[in-house]
């Protein structure tokens, strides 16, 4: 594992312990930046107009189109870092 994966999933376990719960524009883009990180592009169908949950994240996550596995994951560690202080 490189440094910077191990970074990350380190962030990730972090992220799960925040002390305060980030608001809902946060959460979509530590949600979009780990599966971007984790899983590259967005992939699939968009969820329908029922799923509003679903269908943001989605939106959240392909809005990362194009951005390499070790950008996003550089910048999930630096969104949790600023959020645990």
């Amino acid at each position: 594992m490189t440094d910077l994966q191990t970074q990350f999933e380190a962030a990730a376990k972090a992220a799960t312990s925040l002390l305060t719960r980030p608001d809902n524009e946060t959460m979509l883009k530590l949600y979009a930046l780990y599966k971007q990180a984790k899983a590259g592009d967005a992939d699939g169908k968009r969820p329908g107009m029922f799923d509003m949950v679903g269908r943001a994240k989605y939106d959240a996550w392909a809005a990362l189109k194009g951005t390499p596995k070790e950008t996003a994951m550089q910048t999930y560690i630096d969104l949790v870092a600023a959020l645990s202080r």
